[in-house]
C-alpha cells in the first residue's frame, strides 16, 4: 500500500467527529473501499442490560477528575425481550416521519413484518427500521431524536 492509499480524507474524519459532538455519541466507525475510519472521544461508557428487574444499573465514568463524578441518570428498566427491536448502527433514531407528523407507531398499536417502526439517521441519510414480525408494540424504549448506539433496544413488538 502507497503512502497516498494510507491517508485518509481529513475532511470526512472532521465531519465524523462533528457527527459525535451534534449526537452526543462517543465514537463512530465507518468503511469504505477496504479502508476503515474510527472516531472517538475520551469518555468509557458501560451499559449493563438484565433481566434481574432493574436491579442493575447503567454506569457513565467520563474522563473526569472523580470530585466531578455524578451519579447515575436513572432509566427506565430494560428487559431483554425476543421481541426487541436493535438498532442496527449508530445514529438519531426519530419516532415521526417528519416534525409534527404523527408518530409511526404507539404503544398498544398492531404491527406487520416489514412495516417501519422508526427511522435512524446516519451520515444524513434517513434508514428505516422495519418490524421483523408481526405483533403488538409493547413498549418504546427511546425518545424521538435520541441518538442512539449500535444494537441498543428500541422497541419490544410481542
Amino acid at each position: 500500500m502507497t503512502k497516498k492509499e494510507a491517508t485518509f480524507d481529513k475532511d470526512l474524519v472532521r465531519e465524523l467527529a462533528a457527527l459525535l459532538e451534534e449526537t452526543g455519541l462517543t465514537e463512530i466507525e465507518i468503511e469504505h473501499e477496504g479502508k476503515r475510519v474510527r472516531v472517538a472521544r475520551g469518555v468509557n461508557l458501560t451499559t449493563t442490560l438484565t433481566t434481574d428487574g432493574g436491579q442493575s444499573e447503567a454506569r457513565e465514568t467520563a474522563a473526569r477528575p472523580a470530585t466531578e463524578a455524578r451519579p447515575p441518570k436513572p432509566r427506565p428498566d430494560i428487559v431483554i425481550h425476543p421481541g426487541t427491536v436493535t438498532s442496527p448502527m449508530v445514529g438519531t433514531a426519530y419516532l415521526h416521519p417528519e416534525p409534527g407528523a404523527d408518530p409511526f407507531i404507539k404503544v398498544g398499536d398492531k404491527v406487520k413484518a416489514g412495516q417501519t417502526l422508526l427511522i435512524i439517521e446516519a451520515m444524513k441519510v434517513m434508514n428505516p427500521i422495519a418490524a421483523t414480525s408481526d405483533g403488538t408494540v409493547q413498549q418504546i424504549l427511546i425518545e424521538n431524536a435520541q441518538p442512539v448506539e449500535f444494537d441498543q433496544p428500541l422497541i419490544v413488538v410481542a
